[in-house]
């Protein structure tokens, strides 16, 4: 094994940059290889462009006799590319994406073959479902699921593929994806926002949830990680001693990109314009070797899509580069993890964005309308967002000093803060006239003033607004953004249901003025909001306190933050909403709980494994090298031996002690995961044992393992050490 190490960075460190050259301007190839509008126009009849295009805007479901059209369209276009084959794209509910690939050949009776796709295979196909989780909503035995085309996101081509987006439901019509809560979800958020912006505006007919997502991850030699196996087997390190320089001088950030990264970077960047993904900013991140991409914000539906491609496009780009892509939240510990924060808005078809100050005292106060809301919907559904973002890998990430805590909270600033409680003073009921001008001109009507200097960001903070968006910055790097986005986007419909309903009431009973219903409303949205407001260091142990003071939730591992996703509460927001039913809802609770179990069994056997297979047999060979010494000395000194060799005796002292400790605590893992094995009706118990009961002893079998490595000589140490994965570029 030490010999495989050595191997790998002999092999990585005579690693070149591959040459990277770029097509030509990245406007001109942007969306190449997507069927957009501008491609439907030149390959689709009339009938058939004005039904997709319709049902892009609108959601209306199109006539398969028009389906037989488009897709003769689309396939035309597809072989023009050079493709061979079709697959439905859809998202189950392992987090990833997933795909079958058929032909489009097709051989003719009398020896000869055409090209054929039809509409029934671009609008429905049957893949076997048998190996996605269920949650209990079918049988294996039945286990069938069909994929329906989606056309509000394009069909695009990758490789010789042509990729059809679609939606993923069981045969009763239960979704078992991530895309269909997430459309339900943005149709609700349409809804309920259009009926709200329209007290400013009538002209609206449509908003539409914007996502800008950032994605961070690491670059590591493919050599390197093909010589640990708990990085090829979970994406992260299990065991590994920190570097004697870590990213503690700061120097990464804004240093130059390597030389190779920059390669990759050129590489997929080129992929991204052809997929139609607006990617804008690439640059370092903060820990050695950890790098960062963003797009420009896209619909939600749309940016969710091409956040899903983009992730499985890096791996497949990084192979080109011999780069294995981590994009788990905490990869290397001691070091900083990776996000995907999620940065999010609102828009109308008429080009506003509702997050945004205006130029008049109306315009703020439709910003603050959605603003207020938008703080609202988070305090009163706090640990159902904290649900959203849980998972095995975020456990490290999340509280971890490096990136926002476990509690969920609103950082907007100290300017945005005043306006806010300049508001929370508003008069109840009617306002005079002359308390109305000066509200509007000296709070509302200052706002873009405000915005304009207000420089100060909190990178503590799980939801931070940003000047014209919401940064939900607790999101880890290799989830899914649908489940942030379903969670968000319902939870801000369901209070602007309610705050339509409120000031409704306020306008037909109490008689009052619109614009003096929609001041008390907000007035009492801030005061009831506030405890979710917070301005300070959200790392330190002072806002635990003061967090728990305020009744907000604090729910450190996933099984814990999960039961927010079966409450009451939640089944009645998504039931109300149609977004997701009970057994949707409980269905998608079991499964998460079921991963969350198995992650924690996988990285368990690992951990074990490594320890007893790979380490403690190191450790035994560097003590006999040790013994002979000290035998030697012994032979030379005879009784006067132990003065010369104090220091081996100790190191062998040393390492027999570690040795027991990493034997006993993986012994006593084992007992606790067979325990925990036998607990198979209850997914939540279960999840539960291996998170109180199993994963324990990770820490502890760790430590012994990482002192050794500093006490074992370097020659023999079998796996790749933190100085080489990080610092071999």
């Amino acid at each position: 094994m030490s010999t495989l190490r050595f191997q790998a960075l002999k092999e990585a460190l005579n690693r070149k940059p591959v040459k990277i050259t770029e097509p030509g301007r990245r406007s001109d190839i942007f969306s190449s290889n997507v069927f957009n509008v501008n491609v439907m126009r030149q390959f689709l009849t009339k009938e058939a462009f004005e039904n997709v295009t319709e049902a892009m805007r609108t959601g209306k479901k199109i006539d398969r006799n028009v389906a037989d059209h488009i897709s003769t369209g689309m396939k035309e276009w597809a072989i023009s590319k050079g493709v061979t084959h079709y697959t439905h794209w859809f998202q189950p509910l392992t987090g990833t994406t997933a795909e079958k690939h058929d032909s489009f050949f097709e051989p003719l009776n009398d020896g000869l073959a055409i090209e054929k796709f039809g509409g029934s295979q671009l609008v429905q196909q049957e893949p076997d479902a048998s190996s996605f989780p269920s949650g209990g909503i079918r049988n294996t035995f039945e286990a069938r699921g069909y994929t329906a085309w989606d056309p509000t996101s394009p069909a695009f081509i990758w490789g010789t593929t042509l990729c059809i987006p679609t939606i993923f439901v069981s045969y009763t019509g239960e979704a078992l994806d991530n895309k269909t809560p997430l459309l339900r979800a943005l149709q609700a958020m349409d809804s309920a926002a259009t009926n709200v912006v329209k007290y400013f505006d009538k002209n609206v007919k449509k908003v539409n949830a914007t996502l800008g997502w950032e994605q961070e991850y690491f670059l590591i030699d493919s050599a390197l990680v093909a010589s640990r196996p708990d990085i090829s087997l979970t994406g992260r390190t299990l065991l590994g001693h920190s570097p004697a320089k870590g990213q503690q001088l700061d120097d990464h950030y804004f240093g130059s990109i390597p030389s190779r990264a920059i390669a990759f970077m050129m590489d997929l960047e080129i992929e991204c314009m052809k997929l139609g993904i607006p990617v804008k900013t690439r640059h370092n991140e903060v820990a050695p070797n950890q790098f960062e991409l963003a797009p420009i914000f896209e619909e939600a539906n749309l940016a969710v899509d091409h956040n899903s491609l983009i992730m499985d496009v890096m791996r497949k780009v990084g192979e080109r580069h011999n780069l294995a892509v981590l994009m788990h939240e905490k990869p290397f510990a001691g070091i900083n993890g990776s996000g995907k924060h999620n940065n999010w808005s609102l828009a109308t078809d008429t080009g506003t964005n509702l997050l945004s100050p205006g130029s008049t005292p109306m315009k703020n106060l439709q910003f603050l309308t959605f603003f207020i809301n938008t703080i609202k919907a988070v305090y009163d559904n706090e640990e159902l967002l904290r649900a959203c973002i849980a998972s095995a890998s975020n456990d490290h990430r999340l509280g971890a000093n490096e990136a926002p805590p476990a509690i969920i909270s609103v950082f907007i600033g100290s300017q945005l803060t005043k306006v806010l409680d300049e508001l929370e003073k508003v008069t109840d009921g009617k306002l005079s006239p002359q308390e109305k001008t000066d509200l509007k001109l000296n709070v509302v009507g200052k706002i873009p003033e405000i915005l304009r200097d207000n420089t100060d960001r909190n990178r503590t903070s799980s939801f931070a607004f940003t000047g014209n968006k919401f940064e939900f910055r607790a999101v880890g790097s290799l989830a899914n953004c649908a489940n942030a986005m379903t969670v968000l986007n319902s939870i801000v419909a369901k209070q602007l249901k309610d705050f339509k309903v409120e000031v409704d009431k306020l306008i037909k009973d109490k008689k009052m003025k619109k614009d003096d219903a929609i001041f008390n409303v907000l007035r009492d949205y801030i005061k009831k909001s506030k405890k979710i407001r917070f301005e300070g260091d959200g790392y330190g142990e002072a806002w635990e306190k003061e967090a728990e003071k305020r009744g907000l939730s604090n729910n450190r591992t996933t099984p814990e933050a999960l039961k927010a996703q079966i409450s009451k509460k939640t089944i009645s927001l998504y039931k109300d909403l149609e977004v997701m039913n009970k057994v949707e809802i409980e269905a998608r609770h079991e499964i998460e709980l079921e991963e969350y179990a198995m992650r924690i069994q996988i990285e368990g056997r690992i951990i074990g494994d490594i320890a007893r297979n790979h380490v403690i047999p190191t450790a035994v060979r560097y003590q006999n090298i040790l013994i002979e010494n000290v035998r030697g000395l012994k032979e030379i000194y005879t009784d006067d031996f132990t003065r010369h060799a104090k220091e081996q005796l100790e190191i062998i002292e040393s390492i027999s002690a570690h040795i027991a400790g990493i034997n006993s605590n993986v012994n006593a893992m084992i007992e606790a995961r067979k325990v925990a094995n036998k607990i198979e009706d209850d997914a939540e118990k279960k999840a539960f044992a291996y998170c109180d009961n199993v994963k324990p002893y990770f820490e502890e079998i760790r430590y012994h393992c990482d002192k050794l490595e500093l006490l074992v000589d370097d020659e023999l140490w079998p796996l790749a050490k933190y100085r080489e994965l990080l610092f071999t570029r």
